[in-house]
């Protein structure tokens, strides 16, 4: 197979994001040199930004700029983002990226630089493509890029989740490798926990300061991927009327932005280090860094750092945003407005942003959460984000309300959008150890 065309003429922009993520512990606690940190750094993060270049050449994007945080390090790329944890990477990258291709250069990075030879857990995923025949290598079709990946891992699985014909998604996921498992999740009951429709969940009652709520555990990532945004949102990241400011410095350029239409607000800002780019003529990009915990960095055991993630191309025809975070959040609503918003909130915020007609979120969470409700007869978490992404999406209430839960002295950039959904798709999903919740919605007329 022909794993590289360099015929990449002038088309449509690919915003749908291809998602590799890579662990080779469990925890950073589980690293053989956690305890012989350079400068607050071990593991992965002791790699030089110059190696991490060098690979990012083979996947075909360059890094654009970097922050670094307690925990982790957000790398922003000509092509979406990278992040590097002690004991993992997560590399996203858009258009004709090829992201694949970088990984047999980033295992022998892993191996080389840290010492770590073997891979705990691989993922990969995305959304379909919007234009599939402009993709390259093994991109070009989902059939290759599980043989790729089988190539690599003996113990990997595939899966389309959602409609064929419709909105779906890709998955491939390996089994956790026993050996460096010290710390590995729970394993899912085998039963199907039917799922509840109710609208909302009365607030559990307030747990003591040093009692930590559960869902803080979890490994957790939700993603919420929106097409077809309204006009009135994709103008926002088209620069035409300041071509010159955004040439000058596009990333104050797009830290003026994130302000002024609520990215910044999206979580509390003292808890927040945000990064972004503003690319001309059109297109932003961010990471951030979420300091969760209060302890965060101090303890290797227990993760207090996580990021979010947002992409935006604005074209008419092809409109694209994407939005991921691996913070851990509850779901039910928090009362100060200084910690980390619930599930429904943190949705209506991002989707007033952009106002998408179409919608899909996914919610991919390790199975303690699903396993203790099923011993306790409670709902898991799985459960909990269906009924949150339901209620911020199909409520009568609509989700102009966001104003009213932001963070005292945010902007309001997305009150006047009055959207209400209808939910197109819903799947519960058990792995190996995780669980998925797949939603999609349509805009109503």
């Amino acid at each position: 197979m022909d794993l590289v065309d360099t015929n990449d003429g002038y088309g449509p922009f690919e915003g749908p994001e291809k998602l590799l993520e890579i662990w080779f512990a469990s925890s950073p606690a589980d690293l053989p040199d956690v305890s012989e940190s350079v400068n607050g750094k071990f593991g992965l993060r002791k790699v030089p930004r110059a190696v991490w270049e060098e690979m990012l050449d083979i996947v075909k994007c360059k890094i654009l700029s970097h922050i670094e945080g307690h925990e982790m390090d957000a790398y922003l790329l000509s092509e979406s983002s990278f992040f590097v944890s002690p004991h993992r990477l997560i590399l996203k990258t858009c258009g004709t990226t090829l992201n694949l291709l970088g990984l047999p250069r980033m295992l022998e990075i892993a191996k080389t630089h840290a010492n770590l030879t073997a891979v705990y857990r691989c993922f990969y995923s995305r959304k379909a493509f919007m234009f599939p025949e402009r993709q390259r290598g093994p991109h070009r079709d989902w059939r290759a890029e599980v043989e790729f990946l089988d190539q690599i891992f003996p113990n990997g699985a595939a899966y389309t989740v959602g409609k064929v014909n419709g909105d779906h998604w890709l998955l491939y996921i390996t089994s956790p490798d026993e050996d460096l498992a010290s710390t590995a999740p729970n394993s899912p009951a085998p039963e199907d926990v039917p799922l509840t429709e109710a609208d909302e969940t009365p607030a559990a009652e307030a747990q003591a300061e040093d009692d930590e709520p559960e869902w803080m555990s979890y490994d957790y990532t939700i993603e919420i991927l929106m097409t077809e945004l309204s006009p009135s949102a994709r103008a926002k990241f088209n620069h035409a009327s300041a071509l010159e400011e955004v040439e000058h410095n596009p990333g104050q350029h797009a830290l003026d932005l994130s302000s002024s239409i609520g990215i910044t607000d999206l979580f509390p800002r003292p808890l927040t280090t945000l990064d972004a780019y503003s690319f001309t003529p059109c297109g932003y990009s961010s990471n951030a860094l979420l300091e969760w915990r209060d302890d965060a960095g101090m303890d290797p055991v227990k993760n207090g750092e996580g990021y979010y993630t947002i992409h935006v191309t604005p074209e008419d025809g092809w409109s694209y945003a994407s939005f991921e975070c691996n913070v851990p959040m509850p779901t039910v609503p928090t009362p100060q407005p200084s910690k980390i918003p619930d599930l429904k909130t943190l949705i209506r915020r991002v989707v007033s942003i952009f106002q998408p007609g179409r919608l899909t979120l996914t919610l991919f969470v390790s199975s303690e959460g699903n396993a203790n409700a099923e011993e306790e007869e409670g709902e898991s978490a799985v459960e909990a984000a269906q009924r949150a992404f339901k209620t911020a999406l199909v409520s009568p209430k609509g989700v102009n309300s966001v104003a009213a839960t932001r963070a005292e002295g945010g902007a309001e950039a997305g009150a006047g959008f009055h959207g209400v959904y209808r939910r197109t798709d819903k799947i519960n999903y058990e792995f190996g150890g995780y669980e998925l919740a797949f939603a999609s919605f349509e805009l109503r007329p």
